[in-house]
């Protein structure tokens, strides 16, 4: 049965290879990004050499690891499982012999090896290239924030996951997609690093999970959190991948015995 799973990546990686000239033109929106916050940054620094604990380097560095992270770990699952129940063929999903959320799972991360691949890596490298970026050295770093960006990866698809599943109880969730999409890229520290945060808002951002998928892994990037403190930041996000499974689970269940199709 794993083997059908891995198969989903792999058909929703290939599906990505089709349009991946969408992607091409994305590398270039994504480093006008990066280029517009780091002359944004540039100017709010001015003459100092540190803001809230980051120096320019290492915002500079932050800013391009941030957004490049972003093309892995976003998707567009919550859109994909909302649209499945308005049209009704989540209850074709339902009756096959696997589960259908797992499946949703693994199709989100085809899509983001191929973001990973195509999109993430030659974007860095680029950017590299146009910014002073400064990229770590040690191995040790490179395969630590890897796992991290997984956990990022499997922290935003479990929120992807709840947002769709609320199409099962309001029918049309569209704008409470807008809002997540929003609110992940501004409290994950996409916008603005969480540190920039007031005193009394940074204090609510330690007890929600948006942290977990890039102000985290990027503080730890950059330097910014020492290798240290890598355990905590990883067990950190472990333990928001298992807490959010309860909510999950639970809508789920609930979702199940109220489906009704909508002209299906």
């Amino acid at each position: 049965m794993m083997s059908a799973y891995i198969d989903f990546i792999r058909i929703r990686f290939l599906m990505m290879l089709a349009y991946r000239v969408n992607y091409y033109s994305g590398i270039i929106i994504y480093a006008i990004n990066i280029g517009a916050y780091y002359f944004l940054w540039q100017a709010i620094y001015g003459s100092q050499d540190t803001l809230a604990g980051f120096t320019v380097a290492q915002m500079t560095t932050y800013i391009a690891v941030s957004w490049m992270a972003r093309a892995f770990y976003f998707n567009n699952l919550d859109r994909e499982i909302a649209n499945e129940i308005r049209d009704g063929s989540v209850a074709v999903q339902l009756i096959r012999p696997y589960n259908y959320l797992f499946v949703k799972m693994m199709q989100g991360f085809g899509e983001g090896l191929f973001r990973l691949l195509l999109f993430m890596v030659p974007g860095l490298f680029i950017v590299c290239l146009i910014f002073p970026v400064s990229l770590p050295t040690d191995p040790k770093v490179w395969l630590i924030y890897l796992v991290m960006l997984f956990f990022s990866f499997l922290i935003n698809s479990q929120i992807n996951i709840m947002t769709g599943l609320f199409a099962f109880f309001v029918e049309n969730n569209e704008g409470m997609m807008r809002m997540k999409r929003v609110m992940v890229d501004l409290f994950s520290g996409v916008v603005v690093p969480i540190a920039f945060f007031p005193g009394w808002l940074s204090g609510i951002m330690e007890w929600l999970p948006f942290q977990a998928i890039t102000y985290l892994p990027s503080s730890f990037f950059t330097g910014r959190t020492p290798l240290e403190e890598a355990g905590s930041v990883m067990l950190l996000q472990l333990f928001w991948f298992l807490l959010l499974l309860i909510p999950i689970w639970l809508t789920w269940r609930a979702a199940r015995k109220r489906l009704f199709v909508q002209g299906g």
